[in-house]
């Protein structure tokens, strides 16, 4: 009769129901559910490339070729 037995988990759920009620117990499943959700959406959102960044000055990589004073010269 070890911690796996069925009867020892039993006796331990039932106080916690006691001890918490079912709504506080269910509001506090449901917190970890939440915390689970970010956790998993924060890891999927480090894994994407991050964006490239548009300093002030600078063109975007993808931007088309501005003309230079050279350019407009020749």
């Amino acid at each position: 009769m070890g911690l796996s037995s069925i009867w020892h988990w039993l006796l331990l759920g039932l106080v916690v129901l006691l001890l918490f009620g079912k709504g506080r117990f269910s509001d506090a499943m449901g917190d970890v559910a939440k915390g689970i959700k970010s956790f998993k959406k924060g890891m999927a959102e480090d894994d994407a490339p991050p964006a490239p960044k548009h300093i002030e000055g600078q063109r975007a990589p993808d931007a088309t070729p501005t003309p230079t004073a050279e350019t407009e010269i020749r």
